[in-house]
């Protein structure tokens, strides 16, 4: 392929339109998207629409390449994080006019018509964002008793009112008197004195739900009311008994135990000696500042920045301290302002994980190795590597710094391995004109991720063994998933890079191909943590096992294709929904998606089925549902933050994994032999 000197693949091919593609698929013989019973396409058309649609989305791609080398699609999630955004200004009396309107003309464009919202497009109504979403439209100045504030408020109230919403929704009507503290889980800051060895200390829990309890333990202990501006009583089943007692779980259970904790922790509140508890929040206080980051964020993600600006400003921190007014700022660059007005919260941003993602699908689409976008690309992510220590350190102290890249623009204390070996995967495909730079970059980043493989083979998202499960047993736990063991998706990736840097052999590698030839579900599918999910699991791990050497004929690799073409759909694609985390009759089932097709399809060419009638039918799906730019439509929600609990609609997957997917199709599989 050539490439014109201002960036775009001039080579690529001519510009069509999705529908023209679908109907010179007809023109040549093939069957249209169909029903299951429908005759494949035929190769000979089929391949040309490919190698069309390749060009188009490759195209598309380039053309969103930041001057800088960086892509970045739009991190849509829910709306709690719109609402959470206003409830932090009322609470630290900024909240703006001009912010209300956009946020709430946002909120309000996200309700379903039964007075609900969802946390994933097309789901089900969801308690805890409704009562929050509704909140929020209070303060935008929406009448309790207009219709579509009435139908909210009808629907919370069928399902419990808000004594039935999760823990951080009340939190955050505690706040403003709307909920009382005395009848929420204690959450003490002297948890920061407890060792690294002992049970429940801060690194028994995730990093994203370690960042989130420091500084809940000051707001749990300062316990702050500020004046509410209306009465919430239409959210309340009985507002003279908004919280009714619940029974105690038998003590012989978890449960049981941790709710008799958790009523010992309430009288220790009380008696709680002053001098000792000032430490505790003082300490919070150094442990949130140090992992400040240089943007003003804390971990890069949203949730950890409203609760730290939050503690930090309970602690006497004024707006206008330097802390406080980066954390602010930080917040603001996490809007995404649309066409309307209207304006929404990103949870986290994604460049890095969009950028490596990027640069594997362009390669593989048969963009030149010293392609000027691809060059870029990599400088940027060179120029992104995380050379300090961080959490990760505390259970691996004698593991060097360096070598690890985080998923955000800035986030050096919590670098993560999925994002390290797919940014390792893409260099491996860029010809750098400073190969020295470059390798040693790669060196580093295997040897990081090597030190951080878990006990049993396998690797988590941020830290090696952590996998205590009393963290989710605790009753302020009830917001998703808060502790990191290893994933299979996680883990392919690994094996897959650490293939390509020619150590399928090595015994750390073979250890984690055990781990997931043991973790393959009994249909033949992996469950994908970070993705939804099956599908997205099962797309992880076949690359990672045949580029570490397995056969196609493994028996392994031959269910998981038998497992894909069962849940292939009549149209040609391939979709789960989200329910599938929380319902096993959903596991493989949903609407055809853009990006769930290309997992699909990256597996079973992985696999070594190029011509079968599963792939020639996803790909000719592909090729029909592409949009005129070059990219595809996808409301659906396929990236995952916990499983079923928060879902992520990931704007540029829609792009760069069909494109993956086409341009193995069109050019072929990429090869650890040929990756240097």
């Amino acid at each position: 392929m050539t490439a014109t000197t201002d960036g775009s693949a001039g080579a690529v091919g001519p510009r069509a339109t999705a529908a023209s593609t679908t109907d010179e698929l007809r023109r040549d013989g093939a069957a249209a998207p169909g029903p299951g019973g429908s005759a494949p396409p035929d190769p000979a058309g089929l391949d040309a629409a490919a190698a069309r649609a390749t060009a188009r989305a490759a195209e598309h791609l380039l053309a969103r390449q930041d001057a800088e080398g960086w892509w970045k699609g739009d991190l849509e999630t829910n709306v709690t994080m719109d609402a959470e955004d206003l409830l932090l200004r009322q609470f630290l009396g900024i909240l703006d006019p001009g912010t209300t309107r956009a946020a709430a003309l946002h909120i309000r464009r996200e309700q379903r018509e039964d007075g609900a919202w969802a946390t994933f497009f097309g789901g089900p109504g969801d308690l805890s964002a409704t009562v929050e979403a509704y909140v929020a439209l209070r303060l935008a100045g929406d009448a309790p008793d207009a219709p579509h504030m009435a139908r909210a408020s009808a629907w919370v109230r069928e399902r419990g009112g808000i004594a039935s919403a999760r823990v951080f929704t009340r939190i955050w009507l505690a706040l403003f008197g709307w909920w009382r503290w005395e009848d929420l889980p204690e959450l003490p800051p002297e948890l920061l004195f407890l060792p690294t060895w002992f049970p429940l200390n801060i690194y028994d829990f995730g990093c994203w739900a370690r960042q989130t309890i420091v500084p809940l333990t000051v707001v749990s202990a300062k316990r702050p009311v500020r004046p509410a501006p209306f009465p919430l009583d239409e959210l309340h089943t009985d507002p003279a008994r908004p919280a009714p007692p619940r029974p105690l779980a038998p003590a012989t259970g978890w449960d049981g135990l941790f709710q008799r904790l958790d009523k010992a922790l309430h009288l220790y509140h009380r008696v709680a000696p002053r001098a000792l508890r000032r430490t505790a929040m003082n300490q919070a206080a150094r442990w949130i500042i140090e992992r400040q980051e240089n943007d003003g964020c804390w971990g890069g993600i949203q949730p950890p920045a409203v609760y730290s600006i939050i503690a930090l400003h309970l602690l006497g921190y004024d707006l206008g301290h330097p802390v406080m007014r980066a954390g602010l700022e930080s917040l603001d660059r996490f809007a995404v302002w649309h066409e309307d007005g209207s304006r929404m919260v990103e949870a986290c941003q994604s460049p890095v994980w969009d950028t490596c993602l990027a640069t594997i699908a362009l390669a593989d689409a048969g963009l030149a190795p010293d392609h000027p976008a691809l060059v870029k690309a990599v400088d940027w992510m060179l120029d992104e590597e995380i050379t300090r220590t961080g959490d990760w350190a505390v259970r691996r102290p004698g593991l060097p710094p360096g070598g690890g890249w985080a998923f955000e623009f800035h986030n050096d204390t919590y670098p993560d391995i999925d994002d390290t070996a797919e940014v390792l995967l893409a260099f491996r495909r860029v010809r750098h004109p400073d190969p020295a730079r470059l390798e040693a970059a790669v060196a580093r980043g295997t040897r990081w991720t090597l030190g951080m493989q878990s006990k049993g083979g396998a690797w988590g998202a941020f830290d090696a063994d952590n996998t205590s499960a009393l963290p989710n047993k605790l009753p302020f736990c009830d917001f998703g998933e808060v502790i990191d063991p290893p994933s299979a998706d996680v883990t392919a990736h690994v094996v897959e890079m650490l293939a390509f840097e020619g150590l399928a052999d090595d015994p750390r590698t073979r250890g984690g191909i055990d781990w997931l030839l043991a973790a393959q579900e009994p249909n033949g599918a992996w469950f994908g943590r970070w993705g939804v999910n099956h599908v997205y699991g099962t797309g992880s791990v076949l690359p990672a096992l045949t580029a570490a050497g397995l056969p196609a004929s493994h028996p392994a690799i031959r269910r998981a294709v038998h497992w894909l073409g069962s849940v292939q759909n009549e149209d040609g694609g391939w979709g789960e929904d989200l329910r599938s985390y929380d319902d096993e009759a959903w596991i493989g089932r949903g609407a055809s998606t853009a990006s769930q097709t290309a997992w699909a399809l990256i597996a079973l060419l992985a696999a070594g089925e190029r011509d079968s009638a599963p792939v020639r039918r996803g790909v000719a799906w592909l090729a029909g549902t592409q949009r005129e730019d070059g990219t595809w439509d996808e409301p659906y929600f396929t990236g995952t933050g916990f499983p079923w609990d928060f879902s992520i609609n990931y704007h540029l997957y829609r792009l760069v994994f069909p494109l993956t997917a086409l341009g193995r199709y069109v050019h072929g599989e990429p090869s650890p032999a040929g990756a240097r």
